[in-house]
């Protein structure tokens, strides 16, 4: 038997959230000498972790392929049939305490649930936060759901946003809308745009970012780009200038894929690290004068803004029930607000900034 099984298998390192997309792609060529067996039972012995009826799940959305076309439970394998599956993780085993931490909820009906987080939380527990994150609140506020009483880690998420990036998170609330939502963030179609400010000029008013991301062989808690394709994976990033302040720009970004720190890393390596984002070289003074009054300002915009300038605004996919493209959008969290206001003073007082 010849197979391949791709696992976006995030590794948790504090706010580490690796991968943004939390599917996985299981792909496999059945053997010449394999009996008719139903695609269910096949799967299930195959598949580590994962239980018969989450397969029957993924087969009623119509996430397992059979020669690229969607089957049923009760399809045969036949020998040399080529068998993909587009699922939610598998279970974990660690323990989630539901703790009642108050969330802001964009939208919210039987299926899904649309959380607007602030930066300063982490997703899900991993290593060194084993409380205080989204899920901990999600299994707190959705505690009568069999989805959330069975103790996964990563119950209904199936794409995340760093510890210090504010917005728009959706989260299924059982295990149909889960695997639609899986499907859907598998084939890039739901639609991600994040504003940022970052440092530094651009020619263009837009343009799109192409590099593969993989995790960086200098420093393992960094990604990196790489350009050659010799590593990492294919990563695309869309931006639009939103305003110019000349030392740093306001950005709308566009997400075609879910990579680890994706914009981070594609801006940096662009030369444009996010303002503030310290692990990756936004948090010192990279445009600008040499005058003291500058540089107060700038000290004065970090304390305002304690985290890297990225915000998750708007998030739109099909509905999991109904099929019709939902869309929502989050304004701006006050920090971020608050030092696009200091850099509008600075613009309107620029000269005196540059004159001592």
């Amino acid at each position: 038997m010849s197979s391949e099984h791709e696992k976006y298998s995030p590794v948790c390192e504090g706010e580490e959230e690796q991968q943004d997309e939390l599917y996985e792609h299981f792909a496999v060529t059945v053997d010449r000498g394999q009996a008719l067996l139903r695609v269910d039972k096949y799967l299930t012995a195959r598949i580590e972790g994962a239980s018969r009826n989450r397969i029957q799940t993924a087969a009623e959305s119509g996430n397992i392929l059979v020669n690229g076309t969607a089957v049923k439970s009760n399809y045969k394998v036949k020998p040399l049939d080529r068998v993909t599956v587009v699922m939610p993780y598998p279970r974990r085993v660690v323990e989630i305490l539901p703790e009642n931490i108050p969330l802001k909820i964009a939208y919210e009906d039987d299926d899904i649930i649309v959380v607007d987080k602030e930066a300063g939380m982490v997703v899900h527990p991993g290593h060194g936060n084993y409380s205080g994150t989204l899920v901990n609140a999600l299994t707190w506020h959705l505690r009568e759901l069999p989805l959330f009483q069975e103790g996964d880690m990563r119950a209904g998420l199936v794409h995340r946003i760093d510890k210090n990036t504010s917005g728009l998170l959706v989260v299924a609330k059982n295990e149909r809308a889960h695997a639609k939502l899986a499907r859907q963030f598998f084939d890039h179609s739901i639609e991600r745009r994040y504003v940022a400010l970052v440092w530094g000029n651009f020619d263009q008013d837009e343009g799109t970012i192409t590099g593969n991301i993989g995790r960086s062989h200098r420093d393992r808690l960094k990604m990196a780009v790489f350009a050659d394709g010799s590593d990492g994976k294919h990563a695309v990033t869309h931006y639009r200038v939103l305003r110019r302040y000349g030392y740093v720009t306001l950005l709308e970004l566009r997400l075609e894929t879910g990579r680890t720190h994706q914009i981070r890393v594609h801006m940096e390596w662009q030369g444009h690290p996010l303002f503030n984002d310290e692990r990756y070289g936004g948090d010192r003074i990279l445009k600008g004068t040499t005058f003291s009054k500058y540089k107060q300002f700038v000290e004065n915009c970090f304390a305002l803004i304690p985290r890297h300038a990225l915000h998750a605004r708007s998030l739109g996919f099909m509905h999991t029930v109904s099929g019709e493209r939902v869309y929502f959008e989050s304004e701006l969290p006050p920090d971020f607000q608050a030092v696009l206001g200091k850099w509008d003073s600075y613009v309107a007082a620029r000269g005196e900034f540059e004159e001592e």
